[in-house]
C-alpha cells in the first residue's frame, strides 16, 4: 500500500513539475536539459567550437541542449553552415540512444580500449597534439539500493571514471562537471576533485529538486 502510494505521488509531482513540461514543450528527452541549462548559464560552461564529451549520454537531454548551445554559436560564426552547431558532440552509453542531428553517438562502454580508440578517431585535431576534449560532461548515476554505504560506493566509483576519463582526455583548462549524491562518501569524491583539478564548485540547480540529494560536481583547470 506504501509503494502504491509513493508510486502516486512520484507520478502526481512529476505531472505537474513544470520542468517537465517545459521539456516536452521545447523538445527536450528529460527535465535534466534544465540542470544543465542552469549551470551552463552560471558558470559559462559551453563555449563556442568546443569538444563536448556526454558520457551515460541516454536519453540525450544533455547532448540536446549542448548541441543548441553550439548552433547559436554557429549563427555567430560565418565559417558554420546555417543551423550547425560551432562545435563537436561525443555522446557515450553503453544503453542505445536515439539519433540527434549533429551529435555522434557511440554505444558502448568507455572503459574498454576499443571504445576509447573509436571514441578519440571521432575527435577534431591531431592526437599529437594532445587532448582535445574541452568538456566532459556525465549525468552517469547508479541504481539506488536504499543501502548507503552501497549506494556511496557505487557513486564514488562513478565520480572515479569521470574524472579519470577527464584526466586522460581534457585539455589544461577543459572543465568536468558530474552529478552526485550528499551523503556518506560525498566529502571523498570533493577531494579527489580537488587532487585533480584547481577549481571545484558544488552547485545545486533549482531544476533539481529540493527534497534530493543530487548535486553536481564542476571541476575547472587541471592540476
Amino acid at each position: 500500500m506504501a509503494k502504491n502510494k509513493f508510486n502516486k505521488d512520484w507520478l502526481n509531482d512529476h505531472l505537474n513539475d513544470p520542468y517537465v513540461k517545459m521539456a516536452q514543450r521545447e523538445g527536450y528527452r528529460a527535465r535534466a536539459a534544465y540542470k544543465l541549462k542552469e549551470i551552463d548559464e552560471q558558470d559559462r560552461l559551453i563555449g563556442p567550437g568546443m569538444v563536448v564529451v556526454d558520457l551515460g549520454s541516454t536519453p540525450g537531454s544533455w547532448s540536446q541542449y549542448t548541441r543548441n548551445r553550439l548552433v547559436e554559436f554557429g549563427k555567430k560564426n560565418p565559417d558554420t553552415p546555417d543551423g550547425k552547431p560551432f562545435g563537436t558532440i561525443v555522446a557515450i552509453d553503453i544503453l542505445p540512444m536515439e539519433e540527434i542531428a549533429d551529435v555522434t553517438y557511440l554505444q558502448g562502454d568507455f572503459r574498454e580500449e576499443e571504445v576509447l580508440r573509436r571514441f578519440e578517431a571521432l575527435l577534431p585535431g591531431n592526437p599529437e597534439d594532445g587532448p582535445r576534449v574541452d568538456l566532459v560532461l556525465s549525468d552517469m548515476a547508479p541504481n539506488l539500493s536504499g543501502v548507503s554505504t552501497a549506494d556511496a560506493a557505487r557513486m564514488g566509483h562513478l565520480a572515479d571514471l569521470a574524472l579519470e576519463f577527464a584526466q586522460a582526455h581534457l585539455k589544461p583548462n577543459g572543465a568536468l562537471l558530474i552529478k552526485c549524491f550528499h551523503g556518506s562518501g560525498y566529502s571523498q569524491i570533493v577531494e579527489s576533485f580537488k587532487r585533480v583539478f584547481k577549481v571545484v564548485s558544488p552547485r545545486k540547480p533549482k531544476a533539481s529538486r529540493d527534497k534530493s540529494a543530487e548535486t553536481f560536481l564542476l571541476g575547472k583547470h587541471l592540476k
